[in-house]
């Protein structure tokens, strides 16, 4: 006999990406115990996620239309709409482990003041697995500046990040955890990393997919300097040089070989998207948030 679902709300952002959707619920409905209510929080054009989503209304799943662009503003959306206090976030590609929603429920439960992460692994090769965290060792982080935040796997209580500010919408098409990440520990609070929180994040996209996507990251990441450089916070502005320094030496690196990697560098993204994405965060920056 299953156990009976646990208070908790799953909130699961996708666009027009079914069968990795259906992935995912697939792996939440096999949670022991299950979460009472999933969140799909679908900005798609067309119905193919709502006919998934309709597949696992018996295990609490329903969708939420989202018209506004960025992951940040579809969680904020699915905090608001969310019954429970706990609320549970991944992304629609990864799958979870039977044991995440009771553990992301007991770390959650210890501090509702403590935003927890959990441990992100590649599924496929790692080579081309972006955004993973594989640490065995569980962290602490207060009192310090870190981007150490993976909406694949997060553990929180809603009410108080939402009076918090919630995530930056306009922090897009990435790094809208990172923004949160700096924002939450700069303001004193504390973030936990749990390695037994698991989730899989899949290979599925190809090398151009990828390449956009780390240009994405780029961007976003860059949106992050911008806007708390323009507000006058000079430590971000390390975090903008060491970024520039890995992409630089990304860039050297691909001089010396004179030919193109066997697989897309993150790196060469990053920094083509860093410049685009300050700017950008500049503008950002003269608002609240």
């Amino acid at each position: 006999m299953n156990p009976e679902p646990a208070p908790v709300s799953v909130v699961l952002p996708t666009i027009g990406r079914p069968e990795l959707v259906r992935s995912c619920l697939d792996s939440l409905a096999r949670c022991e115990p299950a979460a009472a209510e999933i969140l799909v929080v679908d900005s798609s054009d067309d119905d193919a996620v709502a006919d998934v989503v309709a597949g696992f209304a018996g295990v609490g799943a329903r969708r939420i239309d989202c018209r506004t662009p960025g992951l940040g503003s579809a969680f904020n959306l699915g905090l608001e709409e969310a019954h429970h206090e706990i609320v549970l976030l991944t992304n629609d590609d990864c799958t979870v482990e039977p044991t995440w929603v009771g553990r992301g429920l007991r770390h959650a439960s210890l501090d509702p003041n403590t935003i927890v992460t959990g441990r992100v692994r590649p599924q496929g090769d790692p080579a081309v697995v972006p955004s993973t965290n594989d640490d065995p060792v569980a962290r602490d982080y207060s009192r310090q500046v870190a981007f150490v935040l993976y909406t694949q796997s997060m553990a929180l209580h809603r009410r108080v990040v939402l009076e918090f500010g919630g995530f930056d919408g306009r922090i897009r098409p990435a790094a809208e955890d990172n923004d949160l990440s700096y924002r939450w520990l700069r303001a004193g609070m504390r973030i936990r990393y749990e390695p037994d929180f698991v989730v899989w994040h899949h290979d599925w996209r190809t090398r151009e997919q990828l390449e956009r996507l780390y240009v994405g990251y780029g961007i976003g990441q860059g949106m992050v300097y911008g806007k708390h450089l323009r507000r006058g916070d000079v430590v971000v502005a390390w975090y903008l040089a060491g970024a520039v320094a890995t992409g630089l030496r990304g860039l050297l690196a691909r001089v010396i070989r004179r030919r193109r990697p066997n697989h897309a560098d993150p790196r060469l993204g990053f920094l083509r998207g860093l410049p685009v994405g300050v700017v950008r965060g500049w503008r950002v920056g003269r608002g609240g948030s």
